[in-house]
């Protein structure tokens, strides 16, 4: 059994990417893993400053919300990120999550495989490309750690669009072989 941490980006409720998020933490619970999903939705996610003392005590100086969900991500075996697609991109509120997780890079953190589900009104399949590479060079600094995985839910616009849409199953699927 592995502990699995699904982050869904995505501010729009029912979004596209809660539903991948959903499937993939869906397949995880079925595998019999530990799952726990959250949502940045009303979470305050301040800028990074720069200011590096979290590499010296494992800590962030900003009191908001994204020490608590970086603490998640340290205990998490698996992580799966799910964010819309903005201007060919991760969401900026993903990109926020990564930077304020620089306390992670000096400490002991337990997950190794990263996974990114990610959605789109374009339907081109090289519309994530830019999102991957954007979360391969995090998942760079952490030697450990590997991109596991990717899912693509394309031609999907307004809320709701995903339904019945064969990304669905493989984000189920791939949480299962977590």
């Amino acid at each position: 059994m592995k502990k699995v941490l699904v982050i869904s980006s995505s501010l729009r409720p029912g979004s596209n990417s809660d539903a991948l998020a959903e499937a993939f933490a869906r397949g995880a619970a079925e595998a019999g893993n530990e799952v726990e999903s959250l949502s940045l939705k009303d979470k305050e996610l301040r800028f990074c400053k720069g200011c590096l003392a979290c590499q010296k005590t494992q800590r962030c100086v900003i009191n908001d919300d994204a020490p608590a969900i970086v603490g998640k991500m340290h205990d998490a075996d698996v992580i799966a990120f799910a964010t819309p697609i903005y201007y060919y991109e991760m969401s900026g509120q993903l990109k926020t999550l990564l930077d304020r997780a620089n306390p992670l890079f000096p400490s002991d953190y337990r997950f190794r495989a990263i996974y990114l589900l990610t959605s789109a009104a374009d339907d081109d399949a090289r519309t994530p490309e830019r999102a991957v590479t954007g979360l391969g060079g995090w998942i760079a600094c952490f030697e450990q750690a590997r991109l596991a995985g990717t899912v693509f839910a394309g031609g999907v616009d307004k809320a709701g669009d995903i339904e019945g849409h064969a990304a669905l199953k493989t984000a189920c699927e791939m949480g299962k072989s977590v």
